[in-house]
């Protein structure tokens, strides 16, 4: 069964940062490309970041592109995503996605004053 379980977000202030989680299992992470999603409040699901299997390649969305960092860690079949200089319209459900139907459960990032 693949599960995949984000963890990381919380309540930041705006210009502040923090790094998301991604734990993965139940496939062969380092064969998968996987990536980032957000939904926020009343919105509908916005795709954020893209990495290859060997992270060789990553791909942004302009809304992030020279805030965000995808990586991931192979060896702990772990995917990251670092948030930096974020904004309040950063805020969001975040979600890890293997494909466009399999993500995990999400956490919460709030970018307020």
């Amino acid at each position: 069964e693949v599960q995949l379980v984000e963890s990381g977000g919380g309540l930041v202030q705006p210009g502040g940062f923090l790094r998301l989680s991604c734990a993965a299992s139940g496939f062969t992470f380092s064969r998968s490309g996987m990536m980032w999603v957000r939904q926020a409040p009343g919105k509908g699901l916005e795709w954020v970041s893209t990495i290859n299997s060997d992270g060789s390649s990553t791909y942004y969305a302009d809304s992030v592109k020279g805030r965000f960092t995808i990586s991931r860690d192979n060896a702990k079949n772990t995917l990251y995503l670092q948030l930096n200089s974020l904004k309040t319209e950063d805020t969001a459900m975040y979600y890890c996605a293997k494909d466009q139907s399999t993500r995990g459960q999400g956490t919460q990032v709030t970018v307020s004053s």
